[in-house]
């Protein structure tokens, strides 16, 4: 047993006991028939990424989970691993290149994977360096990377499966493309935002007539592109236009004029240009209408060379142009204003263009079904449930996936193309020679896989699959809690989830536990551009790990943002400091061995604090189990403050300076004991000062991490005594509270008349009331009848103090408190009378809910009753 420094300081501590079980492998899970598995997967940080607030959060979260499962003698297994993230770690070699003057194109592609592998050895375990001082005990002898081996052979597995069964596709489509990173992205990499913007209506001269048709758009840029004009069906305006061809402004082009179902009559003009190449909605007008396919920009949102005068300039120059030409034409009608969405890539907030690009996809329906199907049978939970909303619009609404990206860096695409007969391979490995004519003139497509691809395996690909075999997979898979973001349900859960049910025919996952975003203090989001980001790792430096993790979990509850602030993260340390400091009071209340365990002689105040802790770890427990883990730490905060530290360490300090070793032994014993229990409830949150303390105790074991987690026991219920000393230690503390405001020096002690049914219950804890009450007499009785006038007073269910005020309370003030306290017990009564006469709660809620809240209605009414009798008094 090793004697606690004076003071905490986790500097000296952390790294020292995250080395320790390292060392230990207290992290590593084994396949083990004589434990139930318990797995999370990490949601992999990308390698670019340094350590955020949100990643704090998240790891921390997950960590909680990981440590209780341990404690409960799961074998509890925490997948580590990193994102190699292709368009932000090709952002950062390419950037780091044009320093050099160079260019991807000028050192090609092989010399450009090398250097972007050497950027990963030196940058990409960073943050897994971060993580770890954040405390996280993942099993780091499983670490994984989506672009190693073995993820890279799923990768390649799932590609050449579902291409065989016509899942995966080559088209030409229109996809978002991103003029910046120079890549296609995804529906779900497009961030959506309101702006300001324009509608500008242009008339279209109609062939061999002196009529025009106005239209309404707001992105004259892509007018040249034009090769059709659409009008709603049945549109009485220009039914007599429907057949006929208007003439393109600019460039003189013939373009017919049809009826669609797309155009709304009440939208603009009520007609609408039709530019397949550049808008989705368009091609898939043109597509049912056979309009010619003309794009008017370059993949660098440059107009194209055949653009006439504009050819060569960017889109909005070009926008500009075309506006100036078109009005000295005479045939712009006007301008509005008008607020629209505009799509943006999620990455580098480059606005997207629409783009006709020869891309491969997957087919998204036949595998969102079975998804939406899995989440409604309960296979897949989400905590929060009213986060399965997200889940079924995204899926019930989806698009096949563009899985394609013009980049270097990622999963290359296993297809290769004959480039004799045009033959198309796609292949796990890379073939000798083509299938259909035998030529060995083969060459691989150039692009690569989206990021989501690989991430949408990680729970399965980093277990062993597609290894059948594999006892990881057979025994930790499907894994268990997935805990994200809401931000992410549909970038990456959803296709988890879909990916899993078609290749290893289960859920990833039973549940996916979702949380809100760190914001500051005043509720805003943490942003460079606000300048209001906290760096996690200075936190950590000045007030340690556990300082940080439990202000982040107690300041948390599912699907909800939690604010940070500094005053929040120092009360988190202020409670590190009080639990040291209890700590080392009975370290120095310790004099040699000590039994382990229990004595069997427990005095009153001992029943009520283990009967106390009893409730703590049930009422506990049952939070971490329903996902409430800031409610499971704030009961251990409040137990180790309030009654460990505010109480029985004041109450057992008699027993404590004892001159009969047994009363002082027992005394010893139950204090250790439930410190002891303590520590283990509060490890999953504060990890690292409750495994100090623990290691400081008598009787530990090596390590608190493999301790067994708290049990509800019956045989320490002591209802009655728990009940009776809390109501004491109420009533002690409302006097207290009473005595400060009214600036009563401790030193006044004074005459306390308690009226109370429960007489018994305070003569044997008239010790307690004295001490904690400051009180020099002690009466009881069963009603009082002295001159209210004459005191002050305190109610608390049960029992209700008087205190002569004399020349200690003043009568106006004491008036005031009195009817705050009043105001304050009317809203509670409020509150649960609304529960109580809310049909709703009354038919969903349980029974033992709902008696709970008629007894908490009760008690309030009777505390009502006092205050006013109280109130009367003074009158």
């Amino acid at each position: 047993m090793r004697e606690l420094d004076k003071v905490y300081d986790p500097k000296q501590v952390e790294d020292k006991i995250y080395k320790n079980w390292v060392d230990n492998k207290y992290f590593h899970a084994e396949v083990d028939s004589k434990k139930t598995p318990y797995t999370i997967v990490i949601p992999p940080p990308n390698i670019t990424g340094q350590l955020h607030m949100g990643h704090a959060l998240d790891n921390t979260l997950q960590d909680i989970l990981i440590r209780y499962k341990r404690m409960q003698g799961f074998s509890a297994l925490w997948v580590p691993g990193t994102d190699h993230a292709s368009i932000a770690t090709e952002a950062k070699i390419v950037e780091a290149m044009k320093k050099e003057g160079l260019t991807k194109e000028d050192i090609g592609r092989e010399e450009f994977l090398k250097r972007a592998w050497d950027w990963k050895r030196v940058y990409g375990g960073r943050i897994i360096e971060q993580l770890k001082k954040l405390g996280a005990s993942c099993d780091w002898d499983r670490e994984r990377f989506t672009l190693d081996e073995g993820c890279s052979k799923a990768v390649n597995e799932v590609f050449v499966n579902l291409y065989n069964k016509g899942l995966i596709y080559q088209g030409e489509r229109i996809v978002n493309w991103c003029p910046h990173c120079m890549t296609s992205i995804s529906d779900a990499e497009v961030e959506f935002e309101e702006q300001d913007g324009h509608l500008w209506h242009i008339k279209y001269p109609i062939k061999d007539s002196d009529e025009f048709i106005t239209v309404a758009t707001t992105r004259p840029e892509t007018m040249l592109g034009d090769t059709g004009i659409a009008v709603a069906v049945g549109d009485e305006r220009y039914s007599h236009l429907v057949g006929k061809m208007a003439i393109l402004p600019l460039v003189g082009r013939e373009i017919p004029i049809f009826e669609d179902k797309y155009v709304e009559k009440e939208f603009g003009t009520g007609v609408v240009k039709m530019t397949p190449a550049h808008d989705p909605n368009d091609f898939e007008v043109g597509s049912r209408h056979d309009l010619p396919i003309i794009k008017v920009m370059e993949l660098d949102a440059h107009m194209t060379a055949d653009m006439g005068k504009y050819a060569g300039m960017d889109r909005y120059e070009a926008r500009k142009a075309i506006v100036k030409d078109l009005e000295e034409l005479g045939l712009l009608v006007k301008v509005e204003d008008y607020k629209h969405n505009v799509g943006s890539c999620y990455r580098c907030k480059t606005t997207i263009e629409p783009m006709i690009s020869k891309q491969w996809f997957v087919k998204m329906e036949p595998l969102a079904k079975p998804s939406i199907e899995a989440v409604r049978n309960g296979e897949t939970k989400f905590v929060p449930e009213r986060f399965d909303k997200i889940f079924y619009h995204w899926m019930e609404n989806i698009k096949d996936w563009c899985i394609s990206r013009q980049l270097w860096w990622g999963h290359r695409i296993p297809a290769w193309y004959c480039q004799d007969c045009g033959e198309v391979i796609v292949a796990k490995e890379a073939p000798h020679k083509c299938t259909k004519c035998n030529s060995t003139n083969l060459k691989q497509d150039e692009d690569t896989l989206d990021t989501w691809f690989s991430s949408a395996l990680w729970p399965f690909s980093t277990l062993g699959w597609p290894n059948k075999d594999s006892e990881d997979l057979k025994y930790f898979y499907p894994t268990n809690t997935l805990v994200t973001g809401y931000d992410i349900i549909f970038f990456w859960v959803a296709r988890m989830i879909f990916s899993a049910i078609e290749h290893t025919g289960q859920v990833p996952f039973d549940t996916v536990f979702i949380h809100g975003i760190v914001r500051d203090a005043n509720g805003l989001k943490m942003s460079k551009s606000l300048g209001n980001g906290i760096d996690p790792l200075e936190i950590i430096d000045q007030y340690g790990a556990d300082a940080l993790r439990f202000t982040l979990a107690t300041g948390s509850s599912a699907g909800n943002d939690t604010r940070y602030s500094d005053e929040k993260v120092k009360a988190s340390r202020n409670f590190a400091n009080k639990l040291w400091n209890a700590a080392r009071f009975i370290q120095m209340n310790l004099d040699g061995e000590l039994a382990d365990g229990l004595p069997e002689k427990l005095e009153q105040e001992d029943k009520w604090i283990l009967s106390t802790l009893n409730n703590v770890i049930k009422a506990a427990t049952e939070n971490i189990e329903a996902f409430d883990l800031g409610l499971a730490a704030q009961k251990a905060y409040d137990f180790i403050w309030d009654e460990i530290c505010d109480r029985y360490i004041e109450i057992v300090k008699l027993r404590l300076n004892s001159e009969d070793k047994e009363v002082k032994d027992n005394a010893r014993r139950v204090l250790v004991y439930v410190m002891k229990e303590a520590l283990k409830l509060l490890h999953p949150f504060m990890p690292f000062i409750t495994e100090e303390i623990y290691l400081a105790l008598p009787n530990a074991e090596e390590s608190i991490m493999i301790s067994q987690w708290p049990q509800f026991k019956e045989q320490l219920v002591f209802e009655r005594e728990e009940k009776s000393l809390t109501r004491i230690l109420e009533l002690s503390k409302q006097i207290r509270a009473l005595r400060a405001q009214m600036q009563a020096h401790p030193s006044n002690k004074t005459l306390l008349i308690i009226e109370t049914p429960y007489k018994e219950d305070f003569e044997q804890g008239i010790y307690f009331v004295e001490k904690f009450a400051f009180a020099k007499e002690v009466q009881l009785v069963e009603k009082f009848d002295g001159d209210a006038k004459m005191y002050a007073q305190v109610v608390v269910e049960g029992a209700r103090g008087f205190i002569p005020t004399g020349d200690l309370v003043d009568k106006e003030k004491e008036t005031a408190r009195l009817n705050k306290e009043l105001a304050g017990v009317e809203k509670d009564i409020q509150i649960i009378s609304g529960k109580l006469n809310n049909p709703g709660f009354m038919a969903k809620a349980p029974e033992k809910l709902v008696e709970q809240e008629k007894a908490k209605l009760a008690a309030a009414e009777s505390k009502k009753e006092k205050i006013l009798e109280s109130l009367s008094a003074l009158k």
